[in-house]
């Protein structure tokens, strides 16, 4: 059972609702994010996404998109990010969903990105400027990161409506030992 599963049992369990927050990572600089996760941990966070900043947010709104530039004139990239997850791990069992745009995660490479953020302790990611076509492409890598393991594929409400089912259905989801790919 992953984090992410065990977060929404407890919380199903207490008829309580999950608050998930967001933040990029790198804003104002990756040791500042580093102390903020466990305050907003305490605060009584359930899940974070944590944002990679990119230079071309636009999906995103004013604030995201500035806090993306901050962190990139920073220096924050893709490896800083998982290694601020690595970081973190060794503190917090926290869930961590990694929302990023695909250019960072080509230009890492799909197969070794699948492998870093498994072996850093990423729970979920969601590449929110991939169509999901072309995003079945990633559950290869997904699965090589998780260890051969399987992948699970979700799609946010309302979009690529047609013949495609990007989520079977079935006993599996959220209890993947792999990366949660959301597309």
């Amino acid at each position: 059972m992953t984090r992410i599963s065990r977060r929404f049992r407890d919380l199903r369990d207490q008829g309580e609702k999950a608050l998930i927050l967001y933040l990029t990572a790198g804003d104002p600089s990756l040791e500042k994010t580093l102390e903020f996760i466990p305050a907003l941990e305490a605060a009584g966070a359930d899940l974070l996404e944590i944002g990679v900043p990119f230079s071309d947010p636009t999906a995103d709104g004013p604030a995201i998109q500035a806090a993306s530039r901050r962190a990139l004139e920073n220096g924050t990239n893709l490896a800083g990010v998982l290694d601020l997850i690595a970081q973190l791990r060794r503190r917090s069992e926290i869930p961590v969903i990694l929302f990023s745009y695909y250019n960072p995660i080509w230009v890492f490479g799909p197969e070794r990105f699948a492998r870093a953020a498994k072996t850093a302790g990423v729970d979920g990611v969601l590449v929110v400027d991939l169509p999901l076509v072309i995003g079945f492409g990633l559950s290869k890598p997904a699965r090589a990161g998780a260890g051969g393991g399987p992948a699970s594929r979700r799609r946010r409400g309302g979009q690529c409506p047609g013949p495609i089912d990007p989520c079977p259905r079935g006993p599996k989801g959220w209890n993947e030992p792999g990366l949660q790919l959301c597309l």
